[in-house]
């Protein structure tokens, strides 16, 4: 490959949440550090233990060479450069400029989306298992969940249509959170199933807030479908939040944006937004955007996903060989498993917090599903050299579900 997916990078001393935030108290979710011997093996936090694309790194240092930061606009390139990558990437088409609004992050453009349509305490629909930053940031905010669970059938995440329904009428719901890709599932939904989630909220005049931060994270074989591409109605009826940062590790410089085609949505969103005076981009945030969507990125991007489709097969393969009692439905899209242990439990008289504990003990520093509203899961990072994942899953059979 032209790029390094294969190097091992130390993140030590270098603000990596993932590896040094284990075991400290200002990261009281964060897995416990491990046993003498072992090596920390990060498999937690949604970020990747790759060296990015060259062009991001250049981009921010041209810029910072210039030893001025003061106020400015977003350069035309930098709505070029999305237009273009959504265009190629998704297949979109007829977006502009002003259609396009900048987000301190996803979560905080779905708050903005939500104060548009809703009134603190109401209700909103989200699919469980449930992204543990959905949780947080609706409930930060005055607002209630109400829970649909999807449902497995034939080893696939799916929509559970008919308890939607129900829900969103007994609960008066006029606004949803839609994950696609599905996180933590994996999901990449498919074109008849947005079809008809969007049919379904235009029966009852239901919002949507869709969130498509994983959506250039699509494993090989599957398709992602922009929620708003569906129909007309869902072109005016969603609200479609991105970035970056997923896809090239660029979490830590802070930098979304979201797609909205109704004007009046529009408008009510940068108004919510402007409010607290913190909704403003950073301008070497603006130009690692611009370094991402050279033609580089686009290469390193294609090869990424080859990578991710290696180490989730690895992945799935050697649990369904090895594990007996675990399963998962294997994602179609991100770069993280979820794990349901509980047949592996209940046979070993175990619960969650055991098999969390042993596999912190020796480095494998997965995630505690309970954080998505799962009772006896697990969700795993994959995205580290295939080495790293092969050493982590060894230490899983030895040392925690064949010890």
């Amino acid at each position: 490959m032209k790029y390094d997916f294969t190097s091992i990078m130390d993140r030590h001393g270098m603000d990596a949440v993932a590896v040094d935030g284990l075991g400290t108290k200002a990261m009281p979710f964060a897995p416990k550090r491990p046993q003498e011997g072992f090596d920390i093996i990060p498999m937690w936090v949604a970020d990747m233990n790759f060296p990015t694309v060259p062009t991001i790194p250049e981009a921010i240092i041209k810029r910072a060479q210039h030893p001025a930061y003061g106020y400015f606009a977003p350069r035309e390139e930098y709505f070029a450069k999305i237009i273009k990558w959504q265009e190629t990437r998704n297949g979109v088409k007829g977006l502009l400029p002003e259609h396009i609004g900048y987000e301190n992050g996803v979560l905080g453009g779905v708050v903005s989306a939500l104060n548009v349509f809703c009134s603190k305490g109401d209700n909103v629909l989200v699919h469980t298992p449930t992204y543990v930053g959905f949780t947080k940031s609706l409930t930060n905010n005055g607002y209630h969940l109400v829970h649909s669970p999807l449902k497995i059938e034939d080893g696939v995440w799916r929509m559970d249509f008919e308890d939607m329904e129900k829900r969103i009428v007994e609960n008066k719901i006029h606004a949803a959170i839609f994950c696609s890709p599905h996180n933590p599932c994996g999901r990449v939904w498919e074109r008849w199933e947005i079809e008809k989630f969007i049919e379904l909220c235009a029966k009852y005049d239901v919002f949507v807030i869709s969130d498509e931060i994983w959506s250039d994270l699509i494993l090989t074989g599957n398709k992602h479908i922009p929620t708003q591409s569906v129909s007309e109605d869902a072109r005016n009826r969603v609200v479609a939040l991105y970035a970056p940062s997923k896809t090239f590790n660029l979490a830590g410089l802070v930098g979304s944006y979201h797609i909205v085609y109704n004007r009046w949505i529009r408008e009510r969103m940068l108004k919510e937004s402007s409010l607290p005076h913190y909704n403003d981009m950073n301008v070497l945030s603006m130009h690692a955007l611009l370094g991402a969507y050279e033609p580089e990125g686009y290469e390193w991007c294609d090869e990424l996903l080859q990578v991710l489709t290696g180490n989730v097969n690895y992945a799935a393969d050697y649990i369904e060989k090895h594990f007996e009692g675990v399963t998962l439905c294997r994602p179609q899209g991100t770069y993280m498993l979820y794990l349901d242990c509980s047949g592996w439990c209940e046979k070993h008289g175990k619960v969650i917090e055991d098999v969390l504990e042993a596999a912190w003990a020796v480095g494998v520093a997965v995630q505690d599903g309970h954080f998505f509203n799962g009772p006896c899961n697990l969700r795993v990072n994959l995205a580290l050299p295939l080495s790293r994942v092969k050493e982590a899953f060894d230490r899983l059979d030895k040392y925690v579900f064949n010890a």
